[in-house]
């Protein structure tokens, strides 16, 4: 199984079932007749952004490609207390078996897109923009990351092989700074690849070591106070990209986006996140 880009979630939609129903939805299977037919709608109860739409569609047309569904919010809205989100109509086994799968992906991928949109917010008048990490829920990366856009943030990369990220572990266990990056571009080289290369830098001594060696597209500034942050973005002087990480929160994410960094990578948007109420009700 190759997972390259958001749409490749779709092989993960078998396993969610597999997982949910086993052998049957036994409840459902001995309470409905087959040929009940009905209609149930997704209910908003909390206001944020929704996201997970479409993939809620890929969830109901897997399932029963009978199921019909009215959307009246799309993914990216701005959605509050009461709204009803879409109408689905068909086999009543078909909307309780798909029920609870699509609103655990549904809740999880709102509230992702709600605190990411509440970070962006933060942000209005900088150039700096949000970044999402890998410290994502296993299986459920994809959705995350998705989300993440969905809310206004930016996609740092999916996984660990669409880009270099050379951080503290592999630069102690390489031998140091100007050792990785040589590393990674002798491996760049030997396997054709091209990859952007980003470094975590821990102090000024090893920003300075990095700017002596070049060779990197981006610099990160790991666990750096806004006043250490801001004297880091004057050294580099423009001459790469700059990324702010490690436990920025709501409160603080402006002033270092007022050091003139370009990204900040926040790993709450999605490791620490409270998912956005909402129930699916037959009507």
């Amino acid at each position: 199984m190759e997972i390259t880009q958001f749409s490749d979630y779709k092989q993960f939609i078998p396993i969610w079932f597999a997982e949910d129903i086993g052998d049957g939805d036994h409840t459902t299977l001995s309470s409905i007749p087959d040929d009940a037919v009905g209609k149930s709608q997704l209910i908003i109860k909390d206001n944020g952004i929704l996201a997970g739409v479409e993939v809620a569609h890929d969830i109901f047309n897997y399932f029963d490609s009978l199921l019909q569904m009215t959307v009246y919010k799309k993914d990216g809205d701005e959605v509050k207390y009461g709204d009803v989100a879409f109408v689905v109509e068909g086999k009543i086994r078909s909307l309780l078996q798909t029920e609870r799968l699509m609103l655990n992906i549904m809740q999880r991928m709102s509230g992702i897109a709600t605190c990411t949109h509440e970070y962006v917010k933060r942000l209005d008048g900088t150039k700096t923009k949000v970044l999402d990490t890998r410290k994502t829920t296993p299986g459920l990366r994809l959705l995350e990351k998705e989300a993440v856009r969905i809310g206004g943030g930016t996609n740092h990369r999916i996984g660990l092989f669409d880009m270099i990220l050379l951080k503290d572990n592999h630069v102690d266990f390489a031998g140091g700074i100007a050792n990785a990056i040589e590393s990674a571009h002798k491996y760049l080289k030997e396997n054709g690849k091209n990859l952007k290369i980003e470094i975590e830098v821990r102090n000024i001594d090893e920003l300075r070591e990095v700017l002596d060696c070049g060779g990197v597209d981006r610099i990160m500034f790991d666990n750096f106070s806004p006043e250490l942050t801001q004297q880091a973005v004057k050294i580099v002087g423009g001459r790469y990209q700059t990324e702010s990480s490690g436990g920025i929160t709501l409160d603080t994410i402006r002033e270092y986006a007022k050091c003139g960094v370009d990204f900040v990578s926040v790993g709450a948007l999605t490791h620490s996140v409270k998912s956005l109420d909402m129930s699916f009700k037959a009507v």
